[in-house]
């Protein structure tokens, strides 16, 4: 049968491909439904002549259209590419959206094929075109992920690390990752032209165009999946490999600084979060809000737990409509010391818990402000009852630890909130009759104690600080140069030094953002400045010290 469609769709590709036109060439290889009319009937000719059962003879075709023996002006054939666009074929002849996970399957198999094609002389016209699939599969593979009744008979499952019995499930997601991470390491290895990876013009040279184009998508899955791991390999290989990244557009910097700083964030690294996040609030469009939103919830967080908070011109923001009300309350209580007030703002019960534990910051916040809180309640109890010596006898003022342990007691006291007897989660699993009535089905589990816990005694005293807290609070505040001075353990007392020509409490207590930002480093892990290929050293991101600890 004639197929007169796809001889001449063959031809224009055949046209591209010695014309090296990556960008018209990922218009004609659509992939995605509605078809126009040409391609419909394309699809027809090639259901009719060329089924599924009978893959020869269309392999056949795409050979005789563009020879594969072809040289492609680099010194490599079009051999792979003629497998790509074989399969392209087979794709668009039998893809049904309908069905997702076979769309998700065959999509996947797709860019699988193009990885061979992506390597050789061909992989710069190709180029588009995978980056556009790869963007298509993360999407698909992000909505499957979370219908897990689609996919639930195609869990697969490996073996972990060290020969354990127990396995690891892999997502569709982190599978989708896992292959266009393969193209993403073909782009940064790029070896062809100048060594630094730039031509004469200042422009990523080669596949290099590539590199966070491809790394984008990956972390997009990789956070979505929840594997840092993975977004870490990412950013090593750029950070040793990829060219400078202010050479590249603005939308692939801003997105790969707002991954970059979520990655430093989730590993409490806090200083470098907040530089990669503003660098991306400041280069991101004014006009895209929904961007600009996600980066300054994490910016936001970030500077919070650096002792910086958010002015109210900020909350003027339109991106940062609605952040007053879930950020200004924990803010106030810092600012003032109030345990209470803040364990309240932070508990899991929390009406904003729910907005906060969504973007994954709550606990974060919870555990880094903690310090924050004591420095604060330290400072306003040297105001109330702290001495603040004598510079003609030499008396350095002081803070007495007992009134600071008081008025801790005090305010846990306050937010003390008596909570319902918690129930062992073992207890959901106690084999009870379906018929059995729910107030003894409720004392059934309200009794239960595990066999490991038999005979403990539960705490009868709620939780209060002891001086032995308190002294190890100030000695940690110290450490960490939030406080200037030292710890009497012998009279119970903080000491503050250099207070002869300032005020007691600006030298005592020095700003937590001021003290941070001027002991940590501004280079940024994974944030390429110059060209690491001339001879610049290699951080590695896993042995980084948290700013503060």
């Amino acid at each position: 049968m004639a197929t007169p469609t796809l001889d001449k769709f063959l031809g224009e590709i055949g046209r591209l491909m010695r014309k090296k036109d990556g960008a018209q060439m990922q218009n004609y290889l659509l992939y995605e439904p509605p078809w126009p009319p040409l391609y419909e009937q394309m699809i027809s000719e090639l259901r009719q002549t060329y089924p599924e059962f009978n893959k020869a003879p269309l392999e056949q075709k795409c050979t005789e259209a563009l020879p594969a023996d072809e040289d492609d002006g680099q010194g490599s054939s079009f051999s792979a590419f003629i497998a790509f666009l074989h399969r392209y074929f087979a794709f668009i002849r039998d893809v049904d959206v309908g069905q997702l996970v076979e769309t998700h399957d065959k999509l996947k198999s797709l860019l699988s094929s193009s990885s061979q094609a992506l390597s050789q002389g061909s992989g710069l016209i190709i180029l588009p075109t995978i980056i556009s699939i790869s963007r298509v599969l993360a999407r698909l593979a992000i909505g499957l992920d979370k219908r897990p009744d689609l996919v639930a008979n195609l869990t697969r499952r490996e073996a972990t690390i060290g020969g354990d019995e127990a396995e690891d499930r892999i997502t569709l997601a982190e599978g989708s990752a896992n292959l266009i991470r393969e193209n993403f390491k073909k782009c940064a290895s790029e070896r062809s032209g100048n060594p630094s990876g730039v031509d004469n013009a200042g422009r990523p040279e080669g596949r290099r165009i590539g590199i966070y184009l491809m790394a984008n998508v990956c972390l997009k899955l990789f956070f979505h999946c929840r594997k840092l791991r993975s977004a870490e390999q990412i950013f090593a290989i750029i950070y040793q490999q990829s060219p400078p990244l202010r050479l590249y557009p603005a939308a692939q910097r801003v997105t790969f600084f707002y991954y970059l700083g979520r990655y430093h964030f989730a590993n409490n690294h806090f200083f470098r979060a907040q530089l990669a996040l503003q660098v991306a609030y400041d280069q991101c469009h004014q006009k895209a809000l929904k961007q600009r939103r996600l980066i300054l919830i994490y910016l936001i967080a970030a500077n919070l737990i650096l002792g910086r908070f958010p002015s109210q011109s900020l909350y003027q923001h339109v991106a940062a409509q609605g952040f007053a009300s879930h950020f200004q309350p924990i803010c106030r209580a810092i600012t003032k010391g109030d345990i209470a007030s803040f364990r309240t703002l932070t508990d899991i019960n929390n009406k904003f818990s729910a907005w906060f534990l969504h973007w994954r910051i709550l606990l974060q916040i919870s555990n880094r402000c903690e310090v924050l809180i004591w420095r604060s309640l330290a400072r306003r109890t040297f105001l109330i009852a702290g001495n603040e010596g004598d510079i003609a006898s030499k008396r350095a003022p002081t803070l007495d630890l007992q009134d600071l342990l008081i008025l801790a007691t005090f305010l846990k006291k306050r937010g003390l909130v008596i909570k319902p007897k918690s129930v062992d989660t073992n207890s959901f699993f106690l084999p009870t009759p379906a018929n059995t009535p729910p107030a003894e089905k409720k004392q059934l589990i309200d009794s239960y104690v595990d066999p490991d816990l038999v005979g403990c005694e539960e705490p009868s005293d709620p939780d209060l600080p002891t001086m032995e807290t308190v002294e190890a609070m100030i000695a940690s505040l110290v450490a960490q140069e939030f406080l200037h001075g030292f710890v009497s353990h012998g009279q119970k007392r903080f000491a503050i030094t250099g207070a002869k020509t300032v005020s007691p409490v600006q030298v005592g207590f020095p700003n937590v953002w001021r003290t941070i930002s001027a002991k940590s480093d501004i280079e940024v892990p994974g944030w390429v400045t110059k060209d690491r290929r001339a001879g610049g050293t290699v951080i590695h991101m896993s042995g980084a010290r948290a700013a503060g600890s």
